[in-house]
């Protein structure tokens, strides 16, 4: 239990300090939301390594002390909502097996985006953020696909590590 929670811990941390370090990295394209989504690469691999309860627990964990240390309940909402709808879409898709490590990051950085819109969309009461979609798509799958070759590569050194050590 101890190796588990101190290996939770090390992720958490980890995720958090790629959001702080995101949040230090201006990407101006005059639409506001659009990251690199360096923290999701921590979810990828843990996803994957370990399972879909850890994934889980680690991104709400992660999205809550972000939103508290870097953000605003606003904030703290549209992650939520992109967050969730993301690590959904990516659990289906790796059941499913039909998508790679990165095919499933493009997926999680899509669907987040189109899930942050649906709560923005919601909370102003106004569909015509939905034009914002389309460049948020393109750059979620730009991203998407830097941050899952990047987990990919995590995930095959890793896997070895985390079952010789015997934590999940």
């Amino acid at each position: 239990m101890a190796k588990k929670t101190a290996y939770m811990g090390m992720l958490v941390a980890l995720a958090f300090i790629f959001s702080y370090i995101e949040s230090l990295i201006p990407i101006n394209v005059g639409i506001p939301g659009i990251k690199i989504g360096l923290a999701n690469m921590v979810t990828i691999v843990t996803l994957y390594t370990i399972g879909v309860v850890p994934a889980v627990v680690l991104s709400l964990v992660r999205i809550v002390l972000t939103g508290f240390t870097f953000g605003n309940l606003a904030m703290m909402m549209y992650s939520l909502g992109g967050g969730m709808l993301s690590l959904l879409v990516m659990v289906i898709a790796r059941k499913t097996k039909l998508f790679s490590i990165t095919g499933v990051s493009v997926l999680g950085a899509v669907f987040h985006n189109i899930g942050q819109i649906i709560v923005a969309a919601i909370v102003v009461e106004n569909s015509s953020l939905f034009y914002y979609l389309p460049v948020l798509l393109v750059s979620g799958v730009v991203f998407g696909v830097v941050i899952g070759m990047v987990g990919a590569v995590l995930v095959k050194r890793l896997s070895g590590f985390i079952q010789k050590q015997d934590i999940f």
